[in-house]
């Protein structure tokens, strides 16, 4: 059984983007939006030394929503899987969803079963790659993130941005740290 880091995107690995419009803070929806944070390649590489599996989560509604394409978000997730592998740092899968149940496009505007809160990719993980769900990881900055992980049976740490503080408040993570380097020294001193 192998223990297993699964990592929200937006705002744990990346920044999150200023949507002018709405005064909000949100996922690159193209490319040259996608800012990986300083210690991101450093604090990945040192899990995987740990001989950690690492996962990424993350709910992408945008499309769903209307605010950008199918297409653009996949070339978001091409330059970061481009970019991590060129630092030797490779994730077992990555699971996004693309629904959302307020959404307006035809075919991803539903109530799915991936979306975030619900454990449905940590647990086809689980299977998929024999991981021990009680010595595992789920580090996120929004509640939807640490219930996912609570749901799986893991342990979870909530990066607080204050990008992302709205989208907090409700959930009881079993550590909170102020960034992905900070949740790194939690996961290895409770190794």
């Amino acid at each position: 059984m192998k223990q297993a880091v699964f990592i929200d995107r937006d705002g744990v690995l990346n920044e999150l983007v200023i949507n002018n419009e709405t005064n909000d803070y949100e996922p690159p929806h193209v490319p040259e939006d996608l800012i990986l944070f300083p210690y991101t390649f450093e604090i990945l590489q040192i899990l995987q030394e740990a001989q950690f599996d690492l996962f990424l989560i993350s709910n992408q509604p945008d499309y769903a929503k209307g605010k950008t394409t199918l297409e653009n978000l996949k070339m978001v997730h091409e330059k970061l899987d481009r970019n991590l592998r060129l630092e030797g740092i490779h994730f077992r899968e990555y699971y996004y969803c693309y629904h959302h149940p307020k959404g307006n496009v035809p075919g991803y505007s539903f109530e799915c079963e991936c979306r975030k809160p619900k454990p449905f990719f940590i647990q086809m993980a689980a299977k998929r790659y024999f991981i021990d769900l009680s010595n595992s990881w789920m580090i996120g900055d929004r509640d939807s993130d640490i219930e996912c992980g609570k749901a799986a049976g893991i342990k979870t740490i909530m990066i607080e941005n204050p990008q992302s503080s709205k989208y907090r408040g409700s959930s009881k993570p079993d550590f909170t740290a102020a960034n992905l380097k900070d949740a790194l020294e939690i996961i290895l001193n409770k190794k």
